[in-house]
């Protein structure tokens, strides 16, 4: 893993919430995108080499949906960079972490993403992010 690609925070209402960072922040988003097949609409800040993913659901059963009707507004995941997302993934299934997919999936953000089941490492939902050049 290379560096901390963004932190991904589950909100209720994106453009309220957009309004929100944008004060605390002292910057506007620089992008919205929807993801239909994961029922939900990004918005994205950049804070250095970092940047904050704000998640809505687009429909209750979606993950971000499920997530805030079970715990609320708040921080949903950590996104790393990676260069080879297969082999990362392969790596992290060797040390024995529970992959979420088998197989990379399409994300926000020109991203190929994995997840790793939050109950292999300490409750923390991550993400695994490389750039998606095709």
């Amino acid at each position: 893993m290379k560096k901390i690609e963004h932190i991904g925070i589950a909100v209720k209402n994106l453009a309220e919430s957009n309004a929100l960072f944008a004060r605390l922040f002292g910057k506007d988003h620089y992008k919205v995108e929807t993801v239909e097949r994961e029922g939900v609409s990004t918005s994205f800040f950049m804070m250095g080499e970092t940047k904050i993913e704000l998640l809505e659901s687009t429909r209750p059963d979606s993950a971000i949906g499920k997530f805030i009707e079970k715990r609320g507004e708040g921080v949903h995941h950590i996104a790393y960079a990676v260069d080879d997302i297969y082999a990362e993934m392969h790596r992290l299934e060797s040390e024995g972490f529970e992959l979420l997919h088998k197989e990379p999936l399409t994300g926000a953000d020109n991203k190929l993403i994995a997840f790793l089941h939050p109950k292999s490492t300490n409750g923390v939902l991550v993400e695994l992010c490389m750039d998606n050049t095709n």
